[in-house]
């Protein structure tokens, strides 16, 4: 992990490595020599939570598997690698495709984004104001939380995520509606600290910069709103992508790309150089318009009641 760390996207990366490696394959294998580790003992650490977390039980494999790689490569074992899937442990455990079907995150119907947008205006605090931004960009949590003021080219209007704040690894460019620029501005002229969205919650220390809103921050404002359909900030995504699908004649290619998914086709992608930059602006200006006009759906939120401004 020492050796490879450095090439690792961030921190929290290495982290996962480490915790991963110390929940589940210390307690069985961490004092055992590299060359005595056999598959019984890689069973032992697998099995357990292969078919109830099965996500992390693939990436504790891979990862005792490099370990592993590591070692033969520097002499410390010399038979086969006990962790390995291709022709090895696939015979033994179920292919993690059938055992865990990813679910979808829970999201709004897009035919009630208007009043939803809405009732979001009436809660007066930072974290609703990074939500809405969410919606309006179509990005993940962690990006508009961690947002910073030097990624912002407000004169031309886009937002340049860096490459190590991506779930993709690479960079991406964000093209900012009219709404979502204004937002941005109005975020500008109360600014403190370096962050776009800051926590309320500002450093003791006055020469200290602010910090960014906990990951629970937005999840917390749809739960104040007391949805009657249940919802999470990252479905808001999935929302988007059916808006686009089932109501615009935009591509399903200028779609993925908006929320920064990779091209699955290896060909395609090892020729594709440009990022649809003009038509993700025209497709983003659409959702903003659609989102924030002035018709709420009936009888979708309790905005009388069930709505709370938050303090």
């Amino acid at each position: 992990m020492a050796t490879h760390e450095h090439g690792w996207r961030n921190a929290k990366h290495a982290q996962q490595w480490r915790n991963t490696i110390e929940t589940y394959a210390n307690p069985v294998i961490g004092k055992v020599p590299l060359r005595d580790i056999d598959v019984a003992m890689v069973r032992r650490i697998l099995e357990p939570i292969w078919t109830t977390k099965n996500e992390t039980a693939s990436r504790v494999r891979g990862r005792i598997e490099s370990i592993i790689d590591w070692g033969i490569t520097m002499g410390y074992r010399t038979t086969t690698n006990p962790a390995r899937w291709k022709g090895h442990l696939e015979h033994l455990l179920a292919q993690p495709s059938k055992v865990a079907r990813r679910t979808r995150q829970p999201a709004l119907p897009y035919a009630d984004m208007p009043a939803f947008m809405q009732a979001l205006r009436k809660q007066h605090n930072t974290s609703a104001r990074a939500l809405e931004f969410l919606i309006l960009t179509g990005v993940r949590s962690g990006e508009v939380r961690n947002a910073t003021w030097s990624e912002f080219d407000l004169d031309k209007a886009v937002w340049t995520i860096p490459a190590e704040r991506m779930k993709g690894g690479r960079e991406h460019r964000v093209p900012l509606s009219e709404q979502a620029l204004r937002l941005v501005r109005a975020q500008q002229e109360v600014s403190f600290c370096s962050f776009v969205f800051p926590s309320p919650n500002r450093p003791r220390d006055p020469e200290a910069d602010g910090t960014a809103l906990s990951d629970m921050a937005l999840t917390a404002v749809m739960r104040r709103m007391a949805l009657k359909q249940k919802a999470v900030p990252h479905g808001f995504r999935s929302t988007f992508r059916d808006w686009v699908s089932e109501t615009t004649t935009h591509s399903n290619e200028v779609a993925e790309m908006a929320l920064a998914h990779s091209i699955r086709n290896k060909v395609e992608a090892a020729y594709r150089r440009g990022d649809l930059f003009e038509k993700r602006r025209q497709l983003m200006q659409e959702w903003a318009d659609f989102v924030l006009r002035q018709q709420p759906s009936p009888n979708v939120f309790p905005i009388s009641e069930g709505l709370r401004l938050a303090a």
